[in-house]
């Protein structure tokens, strides 16, 4: 749940931006920048979505009931948010108000893909490891007496 709060506080960081970018745009400013359908829909608001207009849904939330497969997702979703933020960068290095905060969540996934990987190794570990069971039936029965 940790990493889970911690991505919606990055979802709330970016909206921060894309709001303080946007608050004062013109509407000539905004059909200019290609968000004039955006801005029909939402206004300035802060709306989920990716880059190419799909909103955001639980549907993209993967969860199989598998340690490795879920880590495994874990770890290609900080991979694409990472590289969502490499290219943020650059689409706005020339904003370094916009870069900096920009490259601390960069630098946040690529701490997440590690924290993912260290738990898939110990899983893995784990499930590797030999199993020993006891066969209570061949054990003393007079001890209990």
């Amino acid at each position: 749940m940790i990493f889970g709060t911690e991505e919606l506080a990055h979802l709330e960081m970016v909206g921060t931006i894309v709001h303080q970018l946007t608050k004062n745009a013109s509407i000539e400013e905004i059909e200019a920048a290609g968000l004039g359908a955006y801005y029909t829909d939402h206004g300035v608001d802060v709306y989920p979505q990716s880059a190419a207009g799909m909103p955001f849904s639980a549907s993209v939330l993967a969860c199989k009931g598998d340690a490795i497969a879920n880590l495994q997702e874990d770890l290609a979703a900080e991979q694409k948010a990472r590289a969502t933020y490499e290219k943020l960068i650059d689409l706005c290095r020339d904003n370094p108000d916009v870069v900096d905060p920009l490259k601390f969540l960069r630098e946040r996934e690529i701490v997440h893909f590690q924290r993912f990987g260290e738990a898939l190794r110990g899983v893995q570990d784990k499930l590797a490891e030999k199993k020993f069971y006891m066969n209570c039936d061949n054990m003393n029965t007079n001890m209990y007496k």
